[in-house]
């Protein structure tokens, strides 16, 4: 079967053994083969015998490589495969553990080793990374060494290989074609170009590694890219031509361009830079270096550089030391005598100094520099010196002293301005500001330390100032660097306030004298304010009289201070501002007393007026009192001297109803009679010396009766009740005085005499008790019926109130009256300060100060005009007028004439004729007896009755008929022409006004500038003010009925409370008890007088014991008389 055998030998004997068999062929496969050996043993009955083998693979003997042939021909870059085969001797493919091939190259250098691992298959392609040679042109021999290097004994098996230059793209190259030129840009080339240009006509090329030029493919198009755009025209690039590159326009930019081919076998680039050149010049460019400002009077700090460029900015060298002088500056304000120009050599450049303007006004100044046809503007900032002044900010003419009412505020906030020396603001910061004065004006808020803000300035706000009377100077100082700046002085003119209330004016009789218990003589109360005038508007409520009895404990009034309100003001009464208090009661005591007037300013303040003091005198004298009451006598005639004495030391006064002691000046006597009790009594006790009628001297206002006894056995009934009558004869006084009555008791007997004296002293105190208590019942009743009338009086003021209220659409509701009143009260009053606040046309001419009563005021502010319209024009047409002061007598302007040096015009009331002052009732001239004679158009109406007066209607009625007769105002010229076209046909026509500001004259005479007004703001605040908005007179009047209601409703709570309190205190145990107390000592006095004989009732002593009861009359409270006597008895 294609085996050769072959043995070594036999081994003969019982078991023959062949050595060394060898069996040689081919196997097909690593895996071997089967094959059936037979072995013949000639000579043996069974000579054969056949085994079965499997022949393996033998070991390597030898290579064989595929390709045959000695010489290999490959290309440059690529890999060569080789088909190795392990064979054994019989070329059989075997196989062995670590049977690895190795291709080693040599001939050039970085060659790569192949390696394959066969011991698995015996077999397989040797092959590995490309054969790569370095600038391979052409041709180039190398040598290919295969070997196994585990098996020593197989031999290497060597090829020639011939590399060949590669037909890949090797190399790139860019070349610039100007022309019929092309010139190569070389990788990392820097290529030189204007700024700003486009590079055309580039061109690449790409050859192979024989150099051979490569024809570019769609397929080799697509791997090249460029840096410098992403889009690539890939027509152009099938033609060799690359994309236009922009040159950047800084020559500080330089462009890195590159252009990149990549496909399996390479990677290239070719890459250059372009620098751009400056281009032609074309500007003149400046730099400022430093600050941009330049304070003025200063030279600039910065520095000034010249240069000139191209179009993009690049700069050229085009300056050189002769250039200075054809360089140009100018601007406007610059003074060129400090000017400095000096060439820079290293930067090419002209630098500048020394710019410096002239002084004006800051702001922004334009540096020209010229240079040939070229030439650019620098901009710098010309801010203003430092500090030197001071200035106002909208302040008025300093010349002009500013009037300003005492207590008032400033019309304007003080602003104050840092300047330097030529006017212009200096914005310096953090600059202390003071205001100078004198320690007599005060100013609010106080002097506060003020610092200037970014711009220079400082608003040291509005201020109210107080001082006296008269030309007062303030002036604002800044300290900066250590230095003071000095503002202007500001003079004020303090004028007296004539809303300030300073003193009250009291006018009353003062020689009326003052009896107990009289009526006070009127007192007329006016409140006096600052500038001498009556203060007008005043809630009568707020003025009261005050009235109490001096004391040690000095002036000052005390709480219990008996306090009178101010009476309603009567037809005939004097004009508004009086305050009446009448028929006030005079004190029944006598003594000194004092009354005091208040106006309450505010909750707090209360303006008092000088104290009055009076004396208060005893009024007519009206009867003889005893000066201490004597006890009860009970006297009997016998002959003891104590037992007949009647009075042993009485003085007996006069006094007046009011039991003041008077007649201090009465000269008489007093004659004693004793007198029984019914008229028939004749047998009545007899004097010591059995007379019937004694006299006393009456002197100094009174007479000692001393020893006054009976005779002895005197006649008289035994327990009889006698009178003595102490009557005063008078010559002097024309009156018969009521006399004084002592009753006694007459007895017989001595031991009942003595009885009776124990009883009646008894009885005497009994009385003294009654009376006591009696006083104290009255006196609680009488305060009981008082109060009720005033809940009563304060429910009827609360009802009425209520309605008032209602008529102004304002309901109060049941509950929760007090909150609801207060919140009302709030927000009517907020509403009131809002339309106070808000912005009114006003006057600003300055008003004269009037000296006294006599002088009325400026024209300008003596009326007020609601339409703004009405008020330009009329304000126009007196504009001549509006400066004149008014006075009440020509001797009053005949003084502010010499006070100014007959500067100021003076209108004395005195000097008008009054007869020719127009009726201001009178119809318009349309009406022809009470008919339209014809419909007019354009509102007519007279001027005058546009105007309101806040203060001295009639005089100013007098003024404004004068200066305005019978002018009339209508809406617009054709409504004014159309009016006296039709009054003139039935009467002379006055001078027409309209709400545009035109004037027909009363000569029919219109047009011009003389008849047209100016805008309002050309008045320069020569107009009359705007009166205080109506609705803000309407919130006054509902205030006011507010307050009166929650004070109605407070009192009304108060007296229903003090009310009860009473009623409470009436059932109290203590009163039960004293009531009670009081039946019971009744009932003993009835008991003792039955026993004493004495007659219960006796209607002459009970006059003198208990003051004489009222009859009460329609009147809702108690006379303030009775009232007073009670309320005194209670204390």
């Amino acid at each position: 079967h294609g085996l050769s055998l072959h043995y070594e030998e036999i081994t003969k004997g019982p078991n023959c053994v062949i050595q060394g068999v060898t069996a040689k062929g081919p196997v097909n496969s690593c895996q071997g083969k089967n094959f059936n050996l037979k072995v013949i043993l000639p000579g043996l009955k069974e000579d054969t015998q056949i085994l079965k083998i499997r022949l393996l693979p033998g070991p390597p003997r030898r290579l064989k490589v595929k390709p045959d042939s000695e010489i290999l021909v490959i290309e440059n870059g690529t890999a060569f495969p080789f088909q190795v085969e392990v064979l054994d001797e019989s070329d059989n493919i075997t196989t062995q553990p670590k049977l690895i091939v190795h291709c080693k190259f040599s001939g050039a250098p970085n060659l790569p080793i192949y390696v394959v691992d066969c011991s698995s298959s015996g077999t397989s392609i040797l092959t590995g990374s490309a054969i790569q040679v370095q600038n391979i042109k052409k041709d180039q021999t190398l040598k290919a060494k295969i070997e196994i290097p585990s098996c020593k004994d197989v031999a290497p098996v060597e090829k020639t290989i011939k590399l060949l230059p590669s037909s890949h793209v090797a190399r790139l190259q860019i070349f610039s074609v100007e022309g019929q030129k092309a010139i190569q840009i070389k990788h990392q080339d820097e290529v030189n170009w204007i700024a700003g240009d486009i590079m055309h006509n580039l061109i690449f090329q790409m050859y192979d590694e024989g150099e051979r030029e490569i024809h570019i493919t769609s397929t080799l198009a697509d791997k090249i890219k460029v840096n410098w755009t992403p889009e690539i025209n890939k027509e152009h690039l099938l033609q060799g031509l690359l994309p236009d590159v922009q040159v950047p326009t800084s020559v500080k930019d330089m462009r890195y361009c590159q252009v990149s081919f990549q496909d399996d076998h390479v990677s290239l680039e070719s890459a250059f830079t372009v620098r751009p050149l400056p281009d032609e010049p074309k500007h003149l460019k400046c730099e400022l270096k430093g600050g941009k400002t330049v304070q003025m009077g200063q030279e600039l700090q910065g520095e000034i550089f010249v240069i000139v460029t191209d179009q993009y900015g690049n700069q050229i060298q085009a300056f050189s030391q002769s250039s200075l002088s054809a360089l140009g500056i100018a601007g406007i304000g610059l003074d060129s005598s400090h000017l400095k120009t000096t060439f820079q050599e290293n930067t090419q450049s002209i630098s500048v100094k020394g710019i410096k303007f002239i002084p004006g006004p800051p702001g922004n100044k334009d540096l020209c520099f010229t240079w040939r046809e070229f030439s650019d503007f620098i901009r710098v900032q010309l801010i203003s010196g430092p500090p030197a002044k001071l200035l106002l900010i909208d302040w008025p003419e300093l010349k002009e002293s500013i009037p300003v009412i005492n207590g008032r505020e400033l019309q304007n906030p003080l602003i104050v301005q840092l300047c330097d020396q030529w006017d212009n603001p200096a914005p310096v910061s953090q600059v202390k500001i003071s205001l100078m004065k004198a320690n007599n004006l005060k100013l609010t808020p106080s002097n506060q330390q003020h610092k200037t803000d970014e711009r220079g300035r400082a608003n040291l706000g509005v201020f109210s100032v107080y001082a006296p009377r008269g030309e007062h100077m303030m002036q604002v100082r800044a300290i900066y660097n250590k230095n003071i700046i000095e503002g202007p002085i500001i003079k004020l003119m303090i004028l007296p306030d004539p809303e300030k209330p300073i003193r009250l004016n009291v006018k009353y009789d003062k020689d009326a004298s003052f009896l107990a218990g009289g009526i006070f003589t009127d007192f007329m109360i006016t409140v006096i304010s600052e500038d001498d005038s009556i203060i007008k508007n005043i809630n009568p409520a707020r003025i009261s009289m005050k009235m109490w009895q001096l004391s040690n404990s000095g002036n000052r009034p005390p709480a219990n201070a008996e306090t009178f309100s101010c009476n309603k003001i009567k037809d005939n009464d004097k004009e508004d501002g009086c305050f009446y208090f009448r028929d006030k009661a005079i004190p029944n005591k006598v003594g000194t007393y004092c009354i005091q007037f208040g106006f309450m300013m505010d909750k707090a303040n209360i303006l008092n007026s000088e104290q009055i003091i009076v004396d208060v005198l005893p009024n007519q004298p009206v009867k003889l009192v005893p000066k201490i009451q004597p006890a009860t006598p009970a006297v009997s005639n016998v002959r003891s001297v104590a037992s007949r004495t009647l009075v042993k030391d009485l003085r007996l006064t006069i006094t007046d109803d009011y039991n003041n002691h008077t007649g201090i000046d009465l000269v008489g006597t007093i004659v004693a009679t004793i007198k029984g009790s019914k008229e028939e009594d004749t047998d009545t006790p007899l004097f010591i010396g059995k007379v019937r009628a004694l006299e006393f001297p009456f002197v100094k206002g009174s007479a000692e009766i001393t020893n006054l006894v009976l005779a002895e056995n005197s006649p008289g009934r035994d327990s009889t009740e006698y009178f003595i009558i102490f009557e005063p004869q008078l010559p002097a006084l024309s009156r018969t005085l009521e006399p004084y009555i002592l009753p006694f008791m007459f007895y017989n007997d001595v031991k009942k005499q003595q009885q009776m004296a124990a009883l009646t002293k008894e009885k005497d105190q009994l009385s003294k008790n009654i009376t006591m208590y009696r006083s104290l019942f009255e006196a609680s009743n009488q305060l009981l019926d008082e109060m009720k009338c005033q809940v009563e009086e304060a429910k009827l003021k609360e009802a009425q109130l209520q309605n008032e209220l209602k008529t102004h659409n304002i309901d109060i509701p049941t509950t929760q009256q007090m909150p609801h009143i207060e919140a009302l009260l709030k927000r009517k009053l907020s509403e009131q300060e809002e339309l106070r606040k808000k912005p009114r046309r006003s006057c600003t001419l300055p008003n004269y100060t009037k000296g006294s009563g006599d002088v009325l005021g400026k024209i300008a502010h003596l009326a007020q005009i609601e339409d703004d319209r009405a008020a330009m024009v009329i304000s126009w047409h007196l504009a001549s007028d509006m400066d004149c002061v008014v006075t009440l007598t020509t001797d009053a302007a005949r003084r502010i004439y010499d006070e100014t040096q007959g500067r100021q015009q003076v209108l004395p009331l005195d000097s008008i004729y009054k007869k020719t002052l127009p009726d201001w009732k009178r119809p318009l001239p349309h009406y022809r007896n009470g008919r339209l004679y014809f419909k007019p158009i354009g509102d007519p109406v007279f001027a005058r009755d546009l105007l309101t007066f806040p203060d001295n209607v009639e005089h100013c009625e007098t003024v404004f008929g004068m200066l305005l007769g019978d002018t009339i105002i209508l809406d617009n010229l054709d409504a004014a022409n159309h009016y006296r076209k039709e009054v003139v046909k039935i009467t002379h026509c006055p001078t027409l006004l309209t709400r545009d500001g035109d004037r027909i004259r009363s000569n029919g005479k219109f047009g011009g500038l003389q008849n047209k007004a100016p805008p309002m703001d050309k008045l320069r605040g020569m107009v009359f003010g705007a009166p205080i908005p109506k609705q803000c007179l309407v919130l006054g009047e509902q205030i006011d009925l507010l307050q009166q209601y929650r004070t109605s409703v407070n009192k009304l709570n108060s007296v229903i409370e003090d009310l009860n309190r009473q009623l409470e205190y009436l059932h109290t145990p203590d009163m039960k008890k004293k009531k009670q107390e009081l039946d019971e000592q009744e009932k003993n006095l009835k008991l003792i007088e039955q026993k004493l004989g004495m007659t219960p009732t006796r209607k002459c002593n009970d006059s003198l014991r208990h003051p004489a009861k009222v009859e009460m009359t329609d009147c809702p409270i108690p006379p303030k008389r009775m009232r007073r006597e009670a309320s005194r008895q209670n204390r």
